[in-house]
């Protein structure tokens, strides 16, 4: 993809685009929490934006890339692969809900782009929903169709990460929309929680499983 086309994306680590009805939602830490009402589903979208000072983006780039270990740390993971699907490198993804909720899972793209935008290192991470009829959902198990995280991080100068978060869920079926909303307040925060987490056990999670990485 051509430079010019992901500027806007990585341009909100600067300055996050809250205009035409973004509200701050949260504000946790230093990280900042904001989201636009959706009237086509009842639902927000969010974006996050603030810095984690424990550790680097090429930590938390490989992290957040590495699907095997996702499972370990990530309790809601019932499945996550890649796979391979009409000539498209896909993830097939199940997310675990709670009793008397129907488990939902998702089909989607991701495409990493390591960037320098005149000497500054910056990774944007992108993951969308595909349509993808010959892998339809399981039977008991709702398929997730409007999804999207968009997520660009940059080193804070120290030994921090910066970090600016898109993101949007529509888990569809008949869960309430307040419920829907309810839940995105403490999932969103205890997700960025367990972001960090990962981090600080990586490099024994690479040492247990042999994994080879420059963190360990």
């Amino acid at each position: 993809m051509a430079q010019g086309c992901v500027e806007p994306v990585w341009r909100e680590l600067d300055e996050p685009e809250l205009g035409g009805g973004w509200e701050l939602f949260l504000d946790i830490a230093g990280i900042h929490i904001h989201r636009l009402y959706r009237e086509e589903s009842c639902l927000y979208e969010y974006k996050i934006c603030g810095t984690f000072s424990d550790f680097g983006p090429e930590l938390f780039v490989e992290v957040y890339m590495d699907l095997e270990y996702r499972k370990q740390w990530d309790n809601y993971v019932k499945e996550l692969y890649e796979l391979e699907h009409e000539g498209q490198k896909l993830i097939y993804w199940e997310v675990k809900y709670p009793f008397l909720l129907s488990n939902r899972d998702y089909v989607y793209g991701r495409e990493r782009q390591d960037l320098d935008i005149n000497g500054r290192k910056i990774w944007v991470i992108n993951s969308k929903s595909k349509c993808a009829p010959g892998l339809p959902a399981k039977s008991g198990i709702i398929r997730v169709e409007d999804y999207h995280q968009t997520v660009v991080l940059e080193n804070d100068g120290k030994r921090g990460t910066r970090v600016f978060l898109h993101y949007f869920d529509n888990p569809g079926g008949m869960i309430p929309t307040f419920l829907i909303n309810w839940a995105a307040k403490s999932g969103v925060p205890s997700f960025l929680k367990d972001m960090q987490k990962a981090c600080a056990g990586y490099p024994e999670y690479c040492k247990k499983s042999g994994k080879k990485s420059a963190f360990c």
